[in-house]
């Protein structure tokens, strides 16, 4: 989840950097929850000072604030009847656009290149190309250098989108170049092709760090949230160019029914990587923006703000928040591909669902208001949790092929409302990050939150696909002098029957192979128990609670 940084661009010349909340009255503390005071030596940390704010712009800071830090800014109201500016519709189309170079490479990472290699590799090899996600989870630990270290000439995020835009450009022309090698002996490359996207991931990350600090600042206080509603749109439409359309036109069979070329790995890049030469070029001759920061007061400042300690019980809900949805994103569909559902059917399920992600999205953030800004969130996890069990046992009584018509609506109205949800808590927890996040550092803020909670979505993956091959039982059956022998064969054993090599070592000696027990709802059960249980017991009531909490408290004295 992603998480993100968001970057939009708006025609005019120069960015002013404004504070979205007021500054707070030091009687404010008065009126804290006491289970949230912070002790003395704490209490600096939760004074908002504005240090680096000028006198306008504390002035202005000022007006209209009741003194309680309840997150509202200068002259901030509903934005019901409130139409988008025109520098705002600009800044949310550059928006898009930047999300969706970013979304490219983080679909083929995360989504076609798992199924188009699981024809070739067990779910532990699978295992290891996830690595490969690893980073965008991970770059917290570079943010602060991207919010601080920048060429003034070219502007502070400019210089790290464009460098970055770059490089993610070339590897896809090189991969462009050597894909054909490269798939066609996939388990031999697995460490090179985890490479290569492991490479892309990283820039992408990079990329993402400079556009959510800049989106804090291009996008007018009154429609911050639409921040997120950017990156939903952006993301998806680059995540559904490069899985859903992709796979469809990649399929022989998609190809054959419709009279069409086949659309092969290296022809996509190449395209996308003009894409991305082409938006950078323009980024870097014709958008203009400014601003500095020392690198080593940031690095100090997002370390205070860890020390907060509702910030450590969000950072805790974050990190194990996904568990319970893994089994169900990291499997479920290789599942219905290994039992017979055509790649080409599964793109056009989520060819329709498509434009519900963005209606879901567009909605949420009307949904997620100043005051309740988790409820999206909070609301959306039950169905989640829902869809994680009915995707078990859709896998579980899965017809023999073909598919029948009615079987195959179910599919699609079953993917749409589950892809529903999941777009609703991303953008929900996404305008909680926005509301919270100071734009004085805000790449890093915002990195900080999102990396949490890319990383709750990440780090159990890896786990989840070693444990689908770990608890699977499969026996390679051979007739053998009139009698038949089974070699029993797991994760555990080279005489393994569970990736595609061993089933075909098991062909090679006139075998079949006969899977005695799936690990995947071994792993599934144990993924959706967790799940509802850390929501009851801790997810629910924590979310409320910092929720309540006034935006004030989320800032920290600025080094």
């Amino acid at each position: 989840m992603v998480n993100a940084d968001h970057a939009m661009a708006s025609s005019m010349e120069t960015v002013e950097i404004l504070p979205r909340t007021p500054i707070t009255a030091r009687t404010a503390r008065t009126v804290r929850d006491p289970e949230d005071w912070p002790t003395d030596s704490a209490a600096e940390n939760d004074e908002v000072e504005m240090s680096l704010l000028g006198d306008e712009e504390r002035r202005r800071a000022a007006v209209g604030t009741n003194g309680l830090g309840d997150g509202r800014g200068v002259g901030e109201k509903s934005r019901e009847g409130r139409p988008l500016s025109s520098k705002d519709k600009n800044a949310m189309a550059l928006l898009i656009l930047l999300y969706l170079i970013q979304g490219v490479p983080l679909g083929l990472a995360l989504g076609s290149m798992p199924f188009l290699l699981r024809e070739h590799l067990s779910y532990s090899q699978l295992g290891v190309f996830s690595l490969a996600s690893y980073p965008y989870s991970l770059k917290l630990l570079w943010s602060p250098i991207v919010d601080s270290i920048f060429l003034p000439s070219v502007g502070r995020r400019k210089s790290w989108i464009i460098p970055m835009q770059i490089v993610i450009g070339s590897i896809m022309l090189y991969i462009s170049f050597f894909s054909l090698e490269l798939l066609e002996n996939p388990a031999e490359n697995v460490y090179h092709l985890t490479a290569l996207f492991l490479s892309l991931v990283i820039m992408s990350a990079t990329q993402d760090i400079a556009v959510d600090g800049w989106a804090l600042t291009l996008l007018s206080q009154d429609n911050l949230s639409y921040a997120s509603t950017c990156q939903t749109i952006g993301l998806n439409t680059g995540f559904f160019a490069s899985f859903t359309v992709f796979l469809a036109f990649n399929s022989e069979a998609f190809a054959e029914r419709w009279g069409i070329p086949r659309l092969m790995l290296g022809t996509y890049l190449r395209f996308w990587s003009v894409v991305c030469y082409l938006v950078t070029i323009w980024l870097l001759f014709f958008k203009k923006e400014a601003t500095d920061m020392n690198i080593k007061s940031v690095y100090k400042n997002i370390w205070d703000i860890c020390k907060l300690k509702h910030v450590q019980s969000m950072l805790i809900m974050h990190l194990f928040a996904k568990i319970g949805f893994q089994a169900n994103e990291a499997v479920t569909q290789l599942k219905m591909v290994e039992k017979g559902l055509g790649r080409e059917d599964l793109a056009i399920a989520v060819l329709i669902d498509f434009p519900f992600q963005i209606v879901g999205g567009w909605l949420a953030a009307r949904w997620a208001t100043p005051d309740k800004p988790l409820r999206p969130w909070l609301y959306a996890f039950w169905p989640r949790l829902g869809f994680a069990l009915i995707s078990t046992l859709i896998v579980y009584w899965f017809p023999n092929p073909p598919i029948s018509p009615a079987f195959f609506v179910f599919l699609v109205v079953h993917t749409v409302l589950q892809s529903f949800s999941s777009t609703i808590q991303f953008v929900g927890i996404s305008a909680f990050h926005t509301r919270i996040s100071d734009p004085l550092i805000g790449g890093t803020y915002m990195t900080l939150l999102n990396t949490f909670t890319n990383l709750g979505g990440t780090w159990p993956r890896y786990f989840v696909l070693k444990g689908v091959d770990m608890f699977t039982v499969a026996t390679c059956r051979v007739q053998e002098a009139g009698e038949e022998l089974a070699l029993k064969g797991t994760f555990h054993f080279t005489a393994e029957c569970v990736s595609e090599q061993g089933k075909a070592r098991c062909a090679d000696v006139g075998g079949e192979c006969i899977t005695e027990q799936d690990g995947y709802y071994l792993v599934s059960a144990i993924c959706i128990v967790f799940g509802v249980l850390f929501f009851v017991f801790y997810i629910a009531p924590t979310a409320r609670r910092l929720q309540a909490l006034p935006v004030a408290r989320w800032r920290v004295a600025l080094r």
